[in-house]
């Protein structure tokens, strides 16, 4: 199964209502929601009223990606304006176990985010608290980035390990890709191993007055099973 998560930082924020109902409505899985503070990385955007103010319009998932340092305070807020999934990097806590199940205590599903240069091997010891791994194909901080070729072989080593843990009888683990996912690249990307898969610019840069966003959404889950 893959899920498409179209990301509300490449959204019209003026309007963001309408636009979260208009992806769901043109067949999104998700609502992937953004947290950049600053700090962590060199950008700043929304909190946790901007994900409560969102969640009465729509019924799927909301996705949120804590690219923040520290990020425990920010788990309870925004588990609950309404958060399905909190994400974040390891970087950025000093117990990344503790974390994890500090997001599950608060009826979310938890994950962990590598960066490019940030190693696999940092989910090793905490398979069995992991619902969904995230694999930055950008640096982390901006939209519109262009897809780094090397997340494949990454992707695929992190697919490895979450089929060993699986057949061994663990839980399933989603392995979700977000940066430069396009209509052209996106075979490639489910083939080498994901299947969930983060799109901003591609999905809202495309005009919606003439249904842009339900074709895009469309062709990316049709070259999707182009595998």
């Amino acid at each position: 199964m893959i899920r498409l998560a179209p990301s509300i930082l490449s959204a019209d924020f003026a309007r963001l209502g309408e636009e979260v109902r208009a992806i769901e409505t043109a067949g999104a899985d998700l609502v992937h929601f953004d947290v950049m503070d600053n700090h962590y990385v060199p950008n700043l955007t929304i909190g946790p009223l901007v994900c409560e103010a969102i969640r009465p319009h729509v019924k799927i998932g909301i996705d949120v990606h804590l690219m923040v340092e520290p990020v425990d305070a920010l788990i309870p807020l925004f588990a609950k304006a309404g958060a399905n999934i909190i994400t974040f990097h390891p970087e950025a806590s000093r117990h990344v176990d503790r974390t994890l199940q500090l997001i599950r205590d608060h009826g979310c599903k938890a994950g962990l985010v590598f960066n490019p240069a940030t190693s696999l091997s940092l989910m090793d010891h905490v398979m069995d608290r992991l619902d969904i791994v995230l694999l930055m194909s950008v640096n982390p901080g901006f939209g519109g980035q262009k897809f780094i070729p090397s997340t494949l072989d990454k992707l695929r080593a992190a697919r490895q390990r979450i089929t060993a843990h699986t057949e061994a009888g663990g839980q399933p683990i989603w392995l979700e890709v977000d940066g430069g996912v396009k209509v052209d690249n996106i075979a490639e990307i489910v083939a080498a191993g994901a299947d969930t898969l983060v799109a901003g610019s591609a999905v809202f840069g495309a005009p919606d007055n003439d249904g842009g966003y339900r074709t895009v959404m469309q062709q990316l889950r049709k070259n999707a099973g182009k595998t």
